[in-house]
């Protein structure tokens, strides 16, 4: 089960007693770990009735005498292993003695960047224990993530398309957009929608409004002041892939309404269809228009085209290529 299962509702899952967290996200470690002191202990400061310890640092006979000390102050305690990679290496096989006759009264997590389910260690957990995945989300699974978290931490109604932009602009850490989820919500106050807007506004600081600044110039065929914009961006440290991906964001969804029109969709439609913001549809158009159907249908091969060379695919420096990109894209 990956973690945001679990998390969604704590309750309905069933605590046996050894539970494995394996994968690289510490922010769905952490809150699992929240969410399994609440569900085990109730709310409020539990911290007598919890042992952590670093793998690197501990014997398993240590662990072996907590989890099988009885807790003065409660029914249960929870003995946890950070960064277990080494800690389950070496005390492998006392490990799956453990699992076979596992102490009653403990509940044992092991939280680990790697987890080999080939093992028989692996196997027997399968079975009888919880093991729950706390890798990184991506694509689709990462913005579905973003859509709920906002509907039901925060009681906020965010879209696709918002989802999307905060990504673009955040990144992939489930961390640092929940913290950007926390801000909109508190910037949009009784507001029951995050729009794009507020994204722009807050989310990437002044580097997303240069960025989007950028892209109005190219729609307008201002190549001079597109050029500006980016120099700005790369002067102050931003990643050619960021500012790609910025790029990406916008011109991939007029590609593909591109070629919804050229199968026989309206061009206003196609570019809905595509996921263009409703209020950028009639610039997007007019801006298709101009640059007309040639040049238009070559947009996203020209965009494939610099992806693959600024991962390896050209010697020519990313700044030339952006700006290469960027006068090919303008409308003049």
């Amino acid at each position: 089960m990956h973690a945001t299962g679990y998390l969604k509702s704590p309750d309905q899952t069933e605590i046996p007693p050894v539970v494995i967290l394996h994968g690289a996200d510490r922010y769905l470690r952490q809150n699992v770990l929240a969410a399994l002191t609440v569900q085990l202990f109730g709310e409020g400061d539990h911290s007598e009735n919890i042992t952590r310890y670093e793998g690197k640092n501990v014997e398993l006979k240590t662990v072996l005498d907590e989890l099988y000390t009885i807790s003065m102050w409660s029914d249960c305690r929870l003995v946890v292993i950070d960064d277990a990679e080494d800690f389950i290496s070496q005390f492998r096989s006392g490990l799956e003695k453990y699992v076979e006759k596992p102490a009653k009264k403990s509940i044992f997590v092991l939280a680990t960047k790697k987890w080999q389910k080939s093992t028989k260690l692996a196997k027997k957990l399968a079975k009888t224990g919880l093991v729950l995945e706390c890798a990184e989300l991506k694509g689709a699974e990462l913005e579905k993530w973003l859509v709920e978290t906002g509907r039901e931490l925060y009681q906020k109604k965010l879209s696709r398309n918002g989802a999307q932009l905060m990504i673009e602009l955040a990144g992939n850490d489930l961390g640092l957009l929940d913290q950007e989820l926390d801000k909109l919500a508190a910037f949009t106050g009784e507001n029951e929608k995050i729009e794009m807007d507020d994204i722009r506004k807050l989310v990437g600081g002044w580097k997303a409004e240069t960025t989007w600044e950028m892209l109005n110039a190219i729609r307008d065929g201002r190549s001079g002041i597109a050029l500006e914009h980016l120099e700005k961006l790369l002067n102050s440290g931003e990643a050619p892939q960021k500012i790609l991906g910025g790029l990406n964001f916008v011109y991939r969804k007029l590609a593909q309404a591109t070629e919804l029109a050229r199968l026989g969709t309206p061009l206003n439609d196609a570019l809905k269809k595509a996921g263009v913001f409703p209020r950028d549809i009639q610039s997007s158009s007019s801006y298709l228009r101009k640059i007309g159907r040639p040049k238009a249908e070559n947009i996203y091969s020209r965009l494939l085209k610099i992806d693959s060379n600024m991962k390896g695919g050209s010697r020519l420096d990313s700044r030339i290529q952006l700006e290469e990109l960027l006068i090919g894209l303008c409308c003049s």
